[in-house]
C-alpha cells in the first residue's frame, strides 16, 4: 500500500502503540501519542489510514477526527476508532464524527489486520475510480472536465496574471493516415510526456481531445512564458518515432494568451489562446504566437 500512503497510529498510551506496530509490522506506520500532533502529521504526510484512539487526555479521539473532517486536506482519509467502549452510545458517536470502523479493546491481531486492509482496499479503489474519471487514460495527464474544474478556480483566484496556450501536434492526420493509429497514439503520448516534464509544477495540463492541449500557468512574465513554450517546441522538434523502418518526426504549434482585464471568463482565455494558435497554424507552424 506504499502508493497510498502511511498508516498514521493514534494512542495515549505507548503500550498500546507497540502492540500497533508489531501487528503491522508489514506496513509503514507513524506512532504518535497526541491527538494535536496526529492532525500535525494528517496535514503534513501523506497518510493512507488513521488509527484512533477514542479515550486521550486534552483532545479525545471524537474531537481529532471532527477537525480532520472539517480540513480540505484530510476529509477523505479513512479513520478507525479504536476503543473499550463498545456501547451502542459509543458506536455510533463513533460513525457520527466521520469515522469509517472501529476496533474493539483489547486489540486483536486478525481483526486489527481484516479492518485495515478492507480500508485500505476501499481508499485504493475509490483513489482508482476518481482516476478514471480525472485523467486522460491514453496519456496520464487531466482529462478536459478535470483540466476546467482545475483551472476555473484559479482564473477566478485573481492571484496575479494567467497565462493560458493552446497546444496542437503539426499535421497529425497524415501521420495516423500514413503510419495508423497506434504511430500516432505513441506521438501523442511522447508530446505529453515531453510538455509534462517541461512545465513548472504549477501548471495544469490537460488533454482537449484528439491531439490538442491546452495548459494554464501563473507566476511567469510574458517574456517567460514565451521562452518555456518556445522550449517546449524545440524539445518536441527533437523528438523521434520508429515506425515500418522510417524514423517520423514532428512539431507542434502553439498559441498564448494573457488574462487581461477585459478577459471576463476562463472560456474567453482560451479562445484568445486558440486564436494565437491558428495564426500559429497559418503562418507556417511549429511556431509559438503570443495574441497581444
Amino acid at each position: 500500500m506504499e502508493q497510498l500512503g502511511a498508516i498514521l497510529a493514534v494512542d495515549d498510551t505507548k503500550a498500546n502503540l507497540d502492540i500497533l506496530l508489531n501487528i503491522l509490522n508489514d506496513f509503514d506506520v507513524i506512532p504518535t501519542t497526541s491527538g494535536q500532533k496526529a492532525i500535525e502529521i494528517a496535514r503534513g504526510e501523506k497518510i493512507a489510514l488513521i488509527l484512533l484512539d477514542i479515550v486521550m487526555p486534552g483532545m479525545d479521539g471524537y474531537e481529532v477526527c471532527k477537525i480532520l473532517k472539517l480540513d480540505p486536506l484530510t476529509k477523505d482519509i479513512p479513520i478507525i476508532f479504536i476503543t473499550a467502549n463498545t456501547d451502542d452510545e459509543s458506536i455510533g458517536a463513533a460513525y457520527d464524527v466521520g469515522g469509517s470502523d472501529y476496533i474493539s479493546k483489547p486489540i486483536k491481531r486478525k481483526e486489527v489486520l481484516a479492518r485495515v486492509k478492507t480500508q485500505l482496499n476501499l481508499r485504493k479503489n475509490i483513489l482508482d475510480l476518481e482516476f478514471l474519471a480525472s485523467h486522460d487514460m491514453m496519456t496520464g495527464i487531466y482529462n478536459r472536465r478535470k483540466f476546467f474544474e482545475l483551472a476555473i478556480p484559479l482564473f477566478e483566484s485573481g492571484d496575479g496574471k494567467l497565462f493560458a496556450a493552446m497546444i496542437d501536434i503539426d499535421n497529425f492526420k497524415s501521420i495516423n493516415d500514413r503510419y495508423g493509429h497506434d504511430t500516432g497514439d505513441s506521438a501523442i503520448k511522447l508530446v505529453t510526456k515531453t510538455i509534462f516534464e517541461q512545465l513548472p509544477a504549477h501548471a495544469i495540463l490537460g488533454r482537449m481531445g484528439g491531439e490538442e492541449f491546452a495548459v494554464v500557468c501563473g507566476k511567469c512574465q510574458k517574456d517567460e512564458i514565451v521562452s518555456l513554450f518556445e522550449q517546449i517546441k524545440n524539445e518536441v522538434a527533437k523528438l523521434e518515432i520508429v515506425s515500418k523502418e522510417e524514423i517520423i518526426k514532428f512539431t507542434i504549434s502553439i498559441g498564448i494568451s494573457a488574462q487581461e482585464e477585459s478577459v471576463k471568463n476562463l472560456d474567453e482565455l482560451l479562445k484568445n489562446a486558440d486564436e494565437a494558435l491558428y495564426g500559429a497554424k497559418e503562418s507556417g507552424r511549429n511556431r509559438v504566437i503570443l495574441r497581444q
